[in-house]
């Protein structure tokens, strides 16, 4: 999944309307943050196997410490401490690590059984929308398309970069997904390590975004 996850931390700006954009993208991309660090230090593991569903090409064979069930709940723990510490903010802390913990949740849909439930535990889960295209456009589109509607909802642009740069971000987004979608796989591992690591300019940007923004109350 991948605009989904964007999808829902757009939305949680409804529940948590103090905390930035790029707060929410964070917490709700943390585990695919952490994915290409660990790809790199070779702590994790993915293989580029063509076919092997017919929305990706990846074969995830080893990632325990990013996306086991029991990393993922230690990392919402962890990043929900973090922003009570800075902010002070019990309920915003809350939805923080709901966040973190609902891309997991979001990944088992879509994943074959390739998520692990804690590190050293062989039982792999996942309920492999991503075998057909049209169940995972169906799943993912919709998802995204709500959560932009529920945070232009709440939000209202302070200035012409709030209009536009929102709407760009959105579009950017959608044009990503789509050449992850039907463009031709990755050429190496490294490749998509070194990529997925400029998911952070996209944080900077809803970070970026909201600052041109007002909430309403």
């Amino acid at each position: 999944m991948f605009i989904g996850h964007f999808g829902v931390a757009f939305g949680a700006k409804r529940a948590a309307r103090r905390v930035s954009l790029g707060t929410l993208f964070l917490a709700a991309q943390f585990i695919d943050l952490l994915w290409p660090i660990f790809l790199l230090v070779g702590l994790e593991r993915v293989r580029i196997a063509p076919g092997i569903t017919r929305v990706t090409p990846l074969d995830f064979e080893h990632y325990p410490i990013s996306h086991s069930l029991l990393a993922v709940l230690g990392w919402a723990v962890l990043l929900g401490c973090a922003h009570f510490l800075l902010r002070r903010e019990r309920r915003a802390a809350l939805i923080v690590a709901a966040l973190v913990l609902s891309h997991w949740l979001l990944d088992l849909l879509v994943h074959r059984p390739d998520l692990p439930l804690a590190p050293g535990v062989n039982t792999l889960v996942g309920f492999g929308a991503w075998y057909s295209m049209p169940v995972t456009l169906l799943l993912e589109v919709p998802l995204f398309l709500a959560g932009v509607w529920l945070y232009a909802r709440v939000t209202i642009a302070k200035d012409g970069r709030g209009r536009w740069a929102l709407w760009a971000l959105v579009a950017f987004l959608l044009v990503i997904h789509a050449a992850n979608l039907f463009g031709p796989p990755p050429p190496d591992v490294t490749a998509i390590a070194w990529a997925g690591q400029l998911q952070w300019l996209l944080v900077i940007w809803a970070y970026w975004v909201d600052r041109h923004r007002s909430t309403l109350q």
